[in-house]
């Protein structure tokens, strides 16, 4: 499902109408102040709980709902399942930074949000109107998400998720597979990973995510997948059987140490807006890697890792982006196919039968 945007009354310009959802009051307000700054954006509504909320969507039913996650009455899990059961929204997820907030909003990905906005403990109201930005883009992606392609991908396979990690213990690989994803990389990555069986190359992953969410997604992924993943640490082997993901609010670039490659995690300016971003990663794998690797660009906004795919692609490499049909957001995809970096576009089920076709080891 497309944006459904509405005019406004005033100016009859197009305008994404927003209803905030938080049982924090400072949130509800700093929220509409921050909105208020984006013309294409009109808040239509605030509730301090799904119950409230669930009363002003029988009035008027919003393009695009942020969420907190921890309220009062209903949880906003429940909530979000309810939203898309009945009529699917794109639902933005509002998070404070805690370990249990990360595993809860890992919930709220999975069960159909697009997208995440992290809040601190303390010092709210200052990181929001900071965040002003970040907010704003967070909402129009998420009005722009097909909602159609945002689906549960591995429920399916929990039991049958059996890992043998004999193969992951090898000393090099020949080949590595690195990922790029952005908006709709959560449910995307599921796809994809839980559809491997144990016998695949090294994979290496950019995710767009916030820090602290990152370790939670990848053990979730662990969880349902045959192969091994994980967050990345600094100096990890690319093994085969075995994804690494890059932790949030660090890049992560692939280096070669004789005849192994291994991940280089470190900080560092944001890149394209985005830390980790897919560019640093893409462009290490063509520096070092050359034609042998393959590069995926999945779902997501924004042009991060177009131009690093044309240098894959320049080196020697395979490399793919997924097609429109598929995508939840065709921004990165289209960017990468625009400069011609992608050797082929393909469907996201079509992804895991072109891992499998690489020779892993």
């Amino acid at each position: 499902m497309g944006p459904v945007w509405t005019l406004s009354r005033e100016s009859g310009r197009v305008t994404i109408a927003v209803l905030i959802v938080d049982d924090s009051a400072v949130v509800r307000q700093v929220l509409q102040q921050v909105l208020a700054i984006e013309k294409t954006i009109e808040v239509v509504g605030v509730a301090s709980d799904p119950i409230f909320a669930m009363r002003q969507m029988g009035i008027r039913w919003p393009d695009v709902i942020i969420l907190d996650v921890e309220m009062p009455r209903m949880d906003g899990i429940t909530f979000l399942k309810k939203i898309m059961h009945e009529r699917p929204t794109p639902v933005v997820i509002c998070s404070t930074l805690t370990e249990q907030g990360a595993s809860t909003t890992m919930d709220a990905l999975s069960a159909g949000a697009v997208s995440i906005v992290t809040k601190p403990k303390v010092g709210l109201k200052q990181f929001l109107e900071d965040a002003s930005s970040d907010l704003i883009q967070a909402v129009k992606t998420a009005a722009r998400a097909n909602l159609g392609n945002l689906v549960p991908a591995a429920e399916h396979l929990r039991p049958q998720a059996v890992r043998n990690n004999t193969k992951s213990m090898a000393q090099t690989t020949e080949h590595i597979v690195a990922i790029g994803t952005s908006t709709g990389g959560t449910q995307a990555l599921e796809a994809v990973l839980t559809a491997l069986p144990d016998a695949t190359p090294g994979i290496v992953i950019v995710q767009h995510m916030p820090a602290q969410f990152t370790a939670m997604f990848a053990q979730r992924l662990n969880e349902l997948a045959k192969i091994e993943v994980r967050e990345a640490r600094n100096g990890d082997r690319i093994l085969p059987n075995q994804a690494l993901i890059a932790p949030g609010g660090q890049h992560m670039s692939v280096v070669r140490s004789g005849a192994q490659y291994q991940v280089q995690i470190k900080d560092g300016p944001l890149v394209n807006r985005h830390k980790p971003s897919v560019d640093v990663l893409f462009k290490s794998v063509a520096r070092c890697a050359g034609r042998n690797a393959t590069g995926f660009i999945l779902t997501g906004m924004g042009d991060d890792g177009a131009r690093g795919l044309k240098l894959m692609r320049d080196a020697g490499a395979v490399t793919y982006a997924q097609d429109e049909a598929s995508s939840v957001v065709f921004g990165m995809p289209k960017e990468a196919i625009a400069i011609d970096a992608a050797t082929h576009v393909v469907s996201l089920k079509d992804v895991p039968r072109r891992i499998l076709q690489i020779r892993s080891c």
